[in-house]
C-alpha cells in the first residue's frame, strides 16, 4: 500500500481531487463519509451526539440533522471541542480499521481527511501529504453558491480550522484549485505522475 493523506480547508475541493484520483485507480478513504456512518441512526456516535447536544439535532426522519449540528459547533468553540471528542476517535478507528484491509496491497490508498493532524500521519503511516488549496474569497463563493451556505457561517467555518499557511507548510505536494475543472484535470495528472514517482522511489 501507498497512502496519501489528501487534505484541505472546506470549499477547497477535496472531492473533485480524491473523485479524479479514484478514476486513475486509487482506493478511497474518506473520513467524511465515515462520519455520515458514525452519526447515523445506530452509529456509534448517535446517541453520544444527541446526549450531548438534545434533541434540537435530531431530524424528523431521525437522523442528524447536521446543518443544526453545524450551527450550534461553529458559534461555540467548546461546543466544537466536545464534538470533536467524540467523533474523531470513532472515525480514527475506522479508518485504521479500513487500512489494515489494504495495507498488504500494492494499492494507492488516498485517506481524505480535512482536519489533518501530524498524528495522523503517525498513526495511518501515510506515504505523504497533499494539500488541495485556493483562496479563501473562492472557497466561500464555492461554499454559498455550490452548498447554499450563508456567507457568514461558510467564514465561520472556515475560521474554525487551521489556516491556509499551517495546512500547506506541512504538504508534500499542493494542488492549486483557484481555477477552471480543466485546470484541475491536469494538476491531478501532474499529481498522479508524482504520486507514482514516489511509488517507484520507496519500492527501488
Amino acid at each position: 500500500m501507498f497512502g496519501i493523506a489528501l487534505t484541505g480547508g472546506i470549499g477547497s475541493g477535496k472531492s473533485s481531487v480524491s473523485d479524479r484520483l479514484v478514476a486513475r485507480g486509487a482506493d478511497l478513504i474518506d473520513a467524511d463519509q465515515i462520519v455520515h456512518e458514525v452519526q447515523c441512526p445506530g452509529g456509534s456516535a448517535y446517541q453520544p451526539l444527541i446526549a450531548r447536544f438534545g434533541e434540537s439535532i435530531r431530524a424528523p426522519d431521525g437522523t442528524i440533522d447536521r446543518p443544526a449540528l453545524a450551527r450550534i459547533v461553529f458559534k461555540d468553540p467548546a461546543a466544537l471541542v466536545d464534538l470533536n471528542a467524540i467523533t474523531h476517535p470513532l472515525v480514527g478507528e475506522r479508518m485504521r480499521e479500513l487500512r489494515e484491509a489494504l495495507e498488504k496491497t500494492d494499492h494507492v490508498v488516498v485517506f481524505a481527511i480535512p482536519l489533518l493532524r501530524p498524528v495522523h500521519r503517525e498513526r495511518l503511516g501515510f506515504a505523504a501529504v497533499v494539500v488541495v488549496d485556493c483562496p479563501i474569497e473562492i472557497a466561500v463563493e464555492r461554499l454559498v453558491t455550490g452548498r447554499g451556505m450563508d456567507r457568514d457561517d461558510a467564514l465561520a467555518r472556515i475560521a474554525a480550522q487551521i489556516s491556509r499557511e499551517e495546512r500547506v507548510a506541512g504538504a508534500d505536494y499542493v494542488v492549486d484549485n483557484s481555477f477552471s475543472l480543466e485546470d484541475l484535470d491536469a494538476q491531478v495528472a501532474r499529481l498522479w505522475s508524482w504520486i507514482e514517482e514516489q511509488r517507484g522511489s520507496l519500492e527501488g
